[in-house]
């Protein structure tokens, strides 16, 4: 790798692959194949939209974290990455569970708050990306976990119906075992009114009704995307968007990190009412592993040739969690920047995704010789589970650059590292929600 090459990797501004139009083949990109032919090799202009939309749940995450006095119920500002979407309105979230009075006087109040600002929907707003794209696109992105209420309900591991949330033993077991069920934390966080905000499920159908409402006549879309456990509320927004909405555009998920949400017979319902789910996926990301799902189904009776299939068939009608969608799996130990036993934070955190999408190509295939995302975050965030090499040489650019108090304008300014772009030490924001 040149030192040219290498400075810009370790900058602190990303050279973004060109988007090229894909209005000829927008549904493809969206899910309309199930991503026939373009996951493995990965096509380029999918990895653009997959890392376009990490991005946005990467401002989300930004949104929550970089405003530490704003009230956790209360909007706050979106810094878009892509200018061509506009923000129209917050979501939050609302765990039905709290902690007991006298803990609101030992803690600070976010810990103790049961809803807080978990994401945005926004819409394309330029028309020059709405005709490279082929339709407007609306977009919910959602963050993962960040407060203790939220952490709490994400350990609710019981499945629940999606009728009405409840646990009901009295259910004949055999209709009970199909159907739709999914993760009680997770459903409560999106099912729950606040105080002063509503549930996140009421605020995203309201919203997205209106926007398909003022543009109706028009071509759009629907792209739900989330990291974490806003992966997870990612596809509880998609299915019911696909039933509340009136004459529902095409909806899609882009997920990251995710872990599993439903039953079978909730993986079943999602792409029965014909929602696209694309599921980023790290090989050592334990997340996308939990909670346990109930096993593959046993052979066919002429392939049971030995006793290994019996843990399937033990298992056969136990009501489990089942992965819904298409899985795209990349592998941080592929990518030549991070180190192979690269902890489990790092495996999961939403930077490190971002890393490996652009730069995998195929599997078995080497990691993408011309990535162009920036890695100074990736520094930033997880420096502990970056190679030696590439810590030491972003030391040294930083070293070598001019103390910007000692130089007016661009006055003595380094011809290859510019002074804003050099690798920073900004306030780390987890990504490991």
């Amino acid at each position: 790798m040149s030192p040219r090459t290498l400075t810009r990797l370790l900058s602190d501004s990303s050279r973004h692959s060109p988007r090229g139009p894909i209005a000829a083949r927008w549904r493809h990109y969206h899910g309309a194949g199930d991503w026939s032919g373009l996951l493995d090799p990965l096509d380029e202009n999918l990895r653009r939209e997959l890392v376009r939309c990490g991005d946005l749940v990467q401002a989300a995450y930004h949104a929550f974290h970089s405003h530490p006095t704003t009230k956790p119920d209360a909007p706050r500002p979106v810094a878009l990455p892509d200018r061509s979407y506009r923000v129209s309105r917050s979501l939050f979230a609302t765990a039905s569970i709290e902690f007991p009075p006298w803990v609101d006087r030992l803690v600070a109040p976010w810990i103790t708050q049961r809803s807080s600002w978990i994401g945005y929907v926004a819409f394309c707003d330029h028309d020059h990306e709405i005709h490279r794209m082929g339709r407007r696109d609306i977009v919910i992105a959602l963050r993962g976990t960040a407060t203790c209420l939220e952490w709490a309900e994400n350990f609710r591991a019981g499945l629940v119906p999606i009728e009405d949330g409840n646990d009901n033993d009295e259910k004949n077991e055999n209709s009970a075992s199909k159907s739709p069920k999914v993760e009680c934390g997770f459903w409560s966080l999106y099912k729950t009114a606040g105080d002063r905000v509503p549930s996140l499920s009421a605020a995203v159908v309201e919203e997205v009704c209106r926007l398909v409402n003022q543009y109706k006549g028009e071509q759009l879309s629907i792209t739900v995307t989330g990291h974490s456990l806003g992966a997870a509320l990612a596809v509880l927004v998609a299915d019911e968007l696909s039933s509340r909405v009136p004459d529902a555009p095409p909806i899609a998920v882009f997920s990251f990190g995710g872990p599993r949400v439903g039953n079978l017979a909730f993986a079943e319902q999602v792409e029965g009412r014909g929602v696209k789910v694309l599921r980023v996926v790290n090989a050592h990301d334990v997340v996308t592993r939990v909670p346990l799902g109930a096993g593959p189904a046993p052979a066919p009776p002429e392939r049971q040739t030995d006793f290994k299939w019996w843990p399937a068939k033990v298992l056969e009608g136990i009501d489990g969690y089942a992965d819904v969608g298409r899985e795209l799996k990349v592998d941080s130990r592929a990518s030549p920047y991070l180190r192979p036993d690269a902890d489990p934070a790092c495996c999961h955190d939403l930077e490190a995704y971002l890393h490996l999408v652009d730069g995998f190509m195929g599997t078995n295939s080497p990691f993408r010789s011309n990535a162009k995302r920036s890695l100074a975050r990736l520094l930033c965030q997880q420096g502990s589970n970056v190679k030696k090499l590439y810590m030491s040489k972003a030391r040294e650019l930083r070293a070598a650059a001019p103390d910007p108090s000692a130089t007016a304008g661009d006055a003595g300014q380094h011809p290859e590292l510019p002074r804003q772009t050099l690798v920073a030490t900004p306030v780390k924001e987890p990504r490991y929600g």
